[in-house]
């Protein structure tokens, strides 16, 4: 196993790692103490989280062989921030998470559910990706827009490496992108050491205003936005590992660390797509490394959580955004071209992409789970019509 280690690969999940904690880490703090969560209990649930998703995803990854990328989910911290507090305060918030952890587990548990998932079709699985990944493959162009001296020097960096050789190019631009940060950011030392995290145990309240409130949905909002892109992801990418057995790791995963203030922890979709592509490793069977490194550095940001948050807070989003979306490019291109490969069913991927793309929420549901419905639907009316003639 270790003989399939390699440093590409471990350049990759370092990236998919740090991407996905600062691009979304602030969603978190901010959903967790919009349900009534105090400072520490936040910062235990950043905590938490960072260290059920690492160890979560090096197991299954090891295991399975395969890059099977762990996240927080964000759609969920999201929710969160729109729920406010409920009767019972932060800890029937916290067993509201309980309970969603259960019931992903339970979803593991439904196997009509993994055979749904397996059966989605290659075109739309392509177009919902593209779509996910859009928004963050438009960020290296605000990023210039917006802050130019910062953005720019990030993607001149990137096209001038990618030019020479691609596999450095992404690792080049975010060692740009922290010197940028290092050179023009100065947080504050004292305040870094007093955002150090400990685990801070909540005892679990269980309300009616919470299950309906917080439970359902996040959990609604979970498969429909993480788990089943996630799954869609390694399809696209040659992987096909049980849904099931993913789902309840991840279930249990989130249980074990809500009593500490974690959300949930489910499979990861976008970053997902760097230790899951090409970019990953040439050979397939070596990518898995990927995605463990990635968890290994998950736990580490767990651990020093305040200290991380602090720099990466002290950047601008749309630095860290930009870097992600050149990392994201080749996949991107690569989903875009299988999506409208097959002429029969490209209307419906297109439909799909778009309906994706534009970051649509209705009841709850981000885009990804919507654009699959639009898709889906066209393309079953489009066969019901080849089939009446």
């Amino acid at each position: 196993m270790l003989r399939e280690l390699s440093a590409r690969a471990v350049l990759a999940g370092v990236l998919a790692a740090f991407v996905g904690f600062a691009s979304s880490f602030a969603v978190i703090i901010n959903g967790l103490t919009a349900v009534g969560a105090t400072q520490q209990q936040a910062a235990s649930g950043l905590m938490a989280l960072s260290i059920a998703m690492g160890v979560c995803g090096i197991l299954l990854s090891l295991r399975r062989r395969m890059p099977i990328s762990v996240a927080w989910s964000t759609p969920g911290a999201a929710l969160l921030a729109t729920t406010g507090v409920v009767a019972g305060g932060f800890p029937a918030a916290v067993g509201a998470f309980l309970l969603t952890g259960v019931l992903i587990v339970l979803a593991g548990l439904f196997r009509p559910l993994g055979r749904w998932v397996a059966a989605i079709p290659a075109p739309l699985a392509n177009a919902m990706l593209a779509g996910v990944l859009l928004n963050l493959c438009l960020a290296p162009v605000r990023a210039v827009a917006e802050a130019p001296a910062l953005g720019l020097p990030v993607v001149v960096v990137w096209a001038v490496v990618a030019r020479l050789q691609r596999v450095y190019a992404v690792p080049a631009s975010v060692l740009v992108a922290v010197a940028l940060i290092a050179l023009t950011a100065h947080p504050d030392a004292a305040k870094l050491g007093s955002l150090w995290p400990a685990l801070v145990p909540v005892w679990p309240v269980f309300t009616p205003a919470a299950v309906v409130g917080i439970a359902v949905p996040l959990f609604i909002v979970t498969m429909a936005s993480q788990n089943i892109p996630g799954m869609a992801v390694l399809t696209v990418n040659g992987f096909r590992p049980p849904a099931a057995p993913l789902f309840r790791a991840t279930g249990i995963a989130s249980v074990l660390a809500a009593p500490f203030g974690s959300h949930a922890v489910n499979l990861a979709a976008i970053t997902a797509a760097m230790c899951a592509g090409e970019d990953a490793h040439p050979n397939p069977a070596r990518r898995y490394w990927a995605a463990a490194t990635a968890g290994a550095v998950y736990v580490l940001f767990g651990l020093g959580a305040g200290a991380a948050t602090g720099f990466l807070a002290a950047s601008p989003p749309i630095l860290i955004e930009a870097v992600a979306g050149l990392a994201l490019l080749g996949a991107f291109g690569a989903a875009i071209m299988a999506a409208v490969a097959d002429p029969a069913s490209h209307e419906a991927a297109v439909i799909c992409f778009l309906v994706t793309g534009s970051g649509v929420t209705l009841l709850g549901i981000s885009g990804a789970f919507w654009g699959l419905v639009a898709g889906g639907a066209f393309l079953l009316l489009g066969r019901w019509r080849s089939a009446m003639r």
